[in-house]
């Protein structure tokens, strides 16, 4: 799984499939509805640490469903395997404003839906319009609104065993000149605050009402901490860096301590944005 997360670690999973199409993603959710199988859903690996004993059963990835079009009335049109960079990149060439703020957002557009990724001042339920989701018991993809739509804080609310396949985003026309340059202008405040260059898996821990979990971890003397090869980050305390050969147990080691760390100090019970999956060895 090392080579399916954007960590880079995690042991071997069971089986891992990756449907070509919406057609075989349905057989296969049919299939593990059926037998019924243990099943995880992957996209960019993102908010996602494998254990170091890996995954038993079966990983879908949906890096193949990657297609993205504009819609006659200017929405775009992008699957769940369709990665930030290319879906920000091409409304930059077009021209088409509303998803500045998602540049540099890592991951796909079906983990930015599932997560509703987001700055503070923008999140995704504020610029989708629709998502269409496959059912393990349907082999057609069931069209939700945003009126349908649960949004919470890094969460969306999903009927059970549902995947999305696709979303469409509200954009609206603007010069491609003005767009490219707030996405820059977003892009570099990131690089200065976040640690884009290097391997992680996106922030940690969500952030407490009222609060900054990256400010209570750094407040805790926990900035640039490490087990094994995994650190802190010096940049921002929420996110942890995989200096290149990090184990899973490293991270979670690390995650613990930022938990109880920040909790016997300032009595701040942080919840986990990342999502762990797997075993033990």
């Amino acid at each position: 799984m090392a080579r399916l997360t954007s960590l880079r670690i995690g042991g071997l999973a069971d089986v891992v499939v990756r449907p070509e199409s919406r057609e075989e993603l349905a057989a296969v959710l049919a299939l593990v509805e059926a037998r019924p199988l243990p099943h995880y859903v992957v996209g960019g690996g993102f908010n996602t640490i494998v254990r170091d004993g890996g995954i038993r059963g079966l990983v879908v990835h949906l890096g193949a469903l990657r297609a993205v079009r504009f819609t006659g009335d200017g929405s775009v049109e992008a699957e769940a395997g369709a990665t930030h960079a290319t879906v920000t990149r091409l409304c930059a060439e077009h021209g088409r404003a509303g998803l500045e703020f998602a540049v540099g957002i890592p991951g796909t557009v079906g983990g930015w839906i599932v997560m509703n990724a987001g700055i503070v001042e923008r999140e995704m339920k504020d610029v989708v319009e629709s998502i269409e989701v496959l059912l393990p018991e349907g082999r057609n993809p069931l069209q939700l609104s945003r009126d349908e739509l649960r949004f919470r804080y890094r969460a969306l609310d999903l009927p059970r065993g549902a995947v999305v396949v696709s979303a469409r985003f509200r954009t609206s026309p603007d010069d491609p000149a003005e767009v490219q340059e707030r996405m820059r202008a977003h892009l570099e405040h990131r690089r200065r605050t976040q640690p884009v260059d290097r391997l992680t898996c996106g922030s940690v821990f969500k952030n407490p009402e009222g609060d900054h979990a990256g400010r209570l971890i750094e407040a805790a003397g926990l900035k640039g901490a490490r087990v094994g090869d995994a650190e802190i980050s010096t940049v921002h305390a929420n996110f942890i860096v995989n200096r290149g050969r990090a184990a899973a147990s490293d991270v979670l080691r690390l995650i613990e301590r930022a938990h109880s760390e920040v909790l016997r100090r300032f009595g701040v019970d942080l919840e986990p944005e990342v999502h762990v999956l797997g075993e033990e060895p």
